[in-house]
């Protein structure tokens, strides 16, 4: 391997993401896969995703794969109930996260960002690594300057753990940038079905649609006297976040703390 080659391994290895995460280090000249980490364990990453035995196999013990493997940067596609956990043993190691889990507050993102200062390292914490989600957000964000009057609502299956989504809560808080906070709607506006009108963000509105066949989806509504604009993004195959992962590695590597939300790579 050339000296330039990242050394990668993958936690929530045998998830859907993490298999797709797998796939493209092992096909990637300028990555290297060294560990692969999942509760299930005891198979060749390689022969996990559908490719030749790759001599990596999958270990269920977190510490002890980052200490042996001597991974430079670590991609975390697990659950909101282990990331934290993960991310801070990770550091901890001085390997560099690079994290597509949702589920982190603000204080948790702070908080792993003094620990990354604190050992010299960088991170990265994506809610989506989709180009075109990203653009998304970038143009809701700008639009949100001329027509403030607006609605997001997103998509997921019914299995995804959390709501809204990461990509909803990034996409209102870069809309809340270039957006004076405002109350929407009638004042007198009563629920009759609690919930009914989603969750309130600065004044607007995030709803969650959770459905068995629903990938990922995310629009942002936005009406105007006499017109409306919606801004659209559908995810139809997780190899689509696998460019923004992979820039995502190679990015953290020239980092010193926590950057939160893959819009910053992309201008």
């Amino acid at each position: 391997m050339s000296d330039q080659t990242i050394k990668v391994a993958v936690s929530g290895a045998c998830g859907r993401m993490g298999k797709e995460v797998v796939k493209m280090v092992l096909s990637s000249p300028e990555l290297e896969l060294v560990a692969a980490i999942d509760s299930k364990g005891g198979e060749d990453a390689g022969t996990l995703v559908g490719l030749d035995p790759c001599g990596v196999m999958i270990q269920n013990d977190l510490e002890l794969a980052l200490i042996e493997s001597g991974a430079q940067v670590i991609v975390d596609f697990t659950t909101p109930h282990v990331v934290l956990k993960n991310t801070k043993m990770a550091i901890k190691h001085k390997v560099r996260p690079v994290v597509g889990t949702t589920g982190f507050t603000p204080q948790d993102i702070e908080e792993l960002d003094e620990l990354c200062k604190k050992e010299d390292i960088g991170g990265i914490i994506a809610p989506n690594f989709a180009i075109g989600a990203i653009l998304m957000m970038k143009f809701a964000a700008q639009a949100a300057k001329y027509m403030p009057h607006l609605e997001i609502i997103e998509y997921h299956g019914d299995q995804k753990l959390d709501a809204p989504s990461g990509t909803s809560v990034k996409t209102a808080e870069l809309i809340s940038e270039s957006r004076k906070e405002f109350r929407q709607g009638n004042p007198d506006e009563k629920e009759t079905i609690d919930g009914s009108r989603g969750g309130q963000y600065n004044g607007f509105r995030i709803h969650s649609v959770r459905l068995p066949g629903v990938f990922a989806q995310q629009e942002v509504i936005f009406g105007g006297y006499g017109q409306s604009l919606k801004i659209r993004h559908d995810s139809y195959d997780r190899e689509g976040y696998m460019p923004g992962v992979n820039l995502a590695i190679q990015k953290v590597m020239d980092l010193n703390g926590i950057v939160y939300g893959f819009e910053h790579f992309v201008e």
